[in-house]
């Protein structure tokens, strides 16, 4: 099947504005067809899980329907799928499970190329537990991760490391790390909030015992996914009422679900796969990241930082002599949307050397053209002239 970025694009009616959208790390243009899918389960009547009646016939449908399609797009058990208001909080409540497992000689390893969600949630619960956190550094030149064999021992009971860098777009050798730390026994997180919007994943080819998403970076509404196998969450036991389910996934999630979300997650999994799927997308975000590349190494003035060997479509970068808040405000009077900063990325661009102002950001989306990038570069090019 052809990628045809013209029929994608008729899906997104924002994008009629004329603006060049590369804000989309930050979350995705919404198509219509997920828009309608929210609005029709918002309007079906649905309250609450159950067999008797067709309203919650119908809720418990769209909820085994959206695991269904996420473990699909994950590559999970279904039955290991959580959601949650965000990969954040979800975050959070796994690191206060599994912290009370840790305790003084434990070690918890974290990565200085991670989103902060993907850091400080496992860090606060070593710290309260008593346990050590182990960095694992990134060469701020190539921002390639170090070797991981660095950080590892006997004692390392988990390992955070992200699938792909929001800040440097850096796509790290996950499967090796994850293969690493099963080695001595720890369990392994990937933060694949980034990687899923731009290439296929894999919980088991990433060799991920836990992995987290956010659906609203991939077309969806606001919440976040855990994805893990069904017997590892068994053996986890987060705080919940007493008369809500304990059953997985059910247990982890707190309160009802919004299910209106669910159907637009699941319609957004159905977009994706209508438009050739992860792997037709990230062969066209690579060609486009290639002229994006070709053109800003012809650029005076104009720093890329990182040169990672495999990346998504995501380039951090300065304008000399201009700060990233300057440059940002030059491309959206052109009608050019790149933002600036550090994204939530902090220990990665202070590692760096950007301290926590970090650059500009540009994104590549499924709906990004040739004609885009072209005017990203003539607007960056101005800006170096000025």
């Amino acid at each position: 099947m052809t990628y045809d970025v013209a029929r994608v694009r008729a899906s997104f009616p924002s994008l009629a504005s004329g603006l060049a959208r590369f804000d989309g790390p930050g979350g995705s243009l919404v198509p219509v067809e997920v828009a309608q899918a929210v609005a029709a389960a918002m309007t079906a009547g649905m309250c609450q899980r159950g067999t008797l009646t067709e309203p919650e016939r119908l809720t418990e449908a769209t909820t085994v329907g959206a695991r269904a399609a996420m473990g699909g797009f994950v590559g999970a058990d279904p039955g290991g799928v959580v959601f949650g208001r965000s990969m954040t909080a979800l975050a959070f409540d796994l690191a206060r499970v599994l912290g009370a497992t840790w305790g003084p000689g434990d070690e918890v390893v974290v990565t200085r190329l991670d989103h902060d969600a993907d850091v400080r949630p496992w860090v606060l619960a070593a710290e309260a537990a008593g346990a050590t956190v182990r960095w694992l550094g990134f060469d701020p030149d190539t921002t390639e991760l170090d070797d991981v064999a660095t950080v590892l021992s006997p004692r390392t009971r988990f390992v955070a490391v992200t699938g792909a860098s929001n800040l440097f777009g850096t796509r790290p050798a996950v499967r090796a790390i994850a293969d690493a730390a099963h080695e001595v026994g720890a369990l392994v997180h990937v933060d694949a909030v980034h990687l899923a919007a731009h290439a296929p994943v894999s919980l088991t080819d990433l060799g991920a015992d836990l992995l987290t998403c956010s659906p609203y970076k991939f077309f969806g509404p606001h919440l976040g996914v855990l994805a893990a196998a069904p017997a590892l969450l068994e053996t986890l036991h987060p705080g919940k009422l007493l008369p809500s389910s304990d059953a997985v996934p059910e247990r982890f999630e707190l309160g009802t679900l919004p299910y209106e979300q669910l159907a637009g997650v699941t319609a957004a999994v159905a977009f994706i796969d209508d438009v050739g799927g992860m792997t037709a997308i990230e062969a066209y975000e690579s060609a486009l990241l290639d002229r994006l590349l070709t053109g800003l190494a012809g650029l005076d003035r104009v720093r890329v930082h990182g040169s990672p060997a495999r990346r998504t479509p995501t380039v951090l970068l300065h304008v000399a002599g201009l700060a990233g808040d300057d440059v940002r405000v030059a491309l959206a009077e052109r009608d050019v949307l790149a933002p600036a900063g550090s994204f939530y990325a902090i220990e990665a661009s202070r590692h760096a050397g950007l301290g926590d102002a970090g650059g500009v950001r540009v994104g590549l989306s499924p709906y990004s053209t040739e004609d885009e990038v072209d005017r990203l570069l003539e607007a960056l090019a101005a800006c170096a002239r000025s």
